[in-house]
């Protein structure tokens, strides 16, 4: 398993998982440094992606294939882009999800009201229009 930053190259790979994941590749950036991919040989196997919003993260685009779920895959990328965004020194970390609650939150992520969202993801086009309203909002301080 080799782990590194997505290029535009991979483009067509991470939008066929995601789709395959059910999730968003609507607004995908036009630049996806800040996704980080596994693959295993020639094959993308997993991703997670982070917008950089002001001085906020949102985390988005966590999938792994079905055939390599459970091995703690969606963890180890996860952690990756937490540390990217530390490194970037972006240390609140916000999320939506409609289906991983429990997954993030054994991440250390805690629900949050819509509400409490800071205005820059607040204004986001996921935030707005892509993710439904009964999405749940996650957040994390990096410290």
């Amino acid at each position: 398993m080799t782990f590194r930053a997505a290029n535009d190259t991979d483009r067509p790979a991470l939008i066929a998982l995601l789709t395959q994941a059910n999730l968003l590749t609507d607004d995908l950036p036009d630049e996806l440094s800040t996704f980080l991919l596994a693959y295993e040989g020639d094959t993308l196997v997993g991703a997670a992606g982070l917008d950089l919003v002001d001085e906020f993260g949102l985390l988005r685009s966590v999938a792994v294939a079905p055939d390599h779920r459970g091995q703690y895959l969606g963890h180890t990328l996860v952690e990756g882009v937490q540390q990217a965004a530390l490194a970037h020194n972006f240390t609140d970390i916000y999320l939506l999800t409609t289906t991983a609650t429990a997954f993030f939150e054994q991440l250390g992520y805690e629900v949050i009201d819509r509400e409490a969202v800071p205005e820059a993801i607040a204004q986001t086009r996921q935030y707005r229009e892509l993710c439904p309203d009964s999405a749940i909002v996650m957040y994390q301080k990096m410290v």
